[in-house]
């Protein structure tokens, strides 16, 4: 599973989705250079990830799970 990179699936995600880092960063009340950190990390906090996963509507475990069976 070292190829899954969690911060940099985030970031794209919220591009894609045409979000800011000041509109995740609100939803998450968490300073926006913490959101700038998460981006740069490939490992995070279950509890943060599931956190994420609600606010951008996107299951991001689904990576794991699918890097799992391969």
């Amino acid at each position: 599973m070292e190829h899954i990179h969690i911060g940099s699936l985030i970031r794209c995600e919220l591009r894609k989705q045409n979000r800011s880092n000041r509109w995740l960063s609100e939803q998450l009340s968490l300073n926006p250079r913490t959101i700038n950190k998460i981006f740069l990390k490939r490992d995070i906090d279950t509890n943060q990830l599931y956190r994420i996963s609600k606010v951008l509507n996107t299951d991001f475990f689904s990576y794991y799970s699918q890097a799992l069976q391969l």
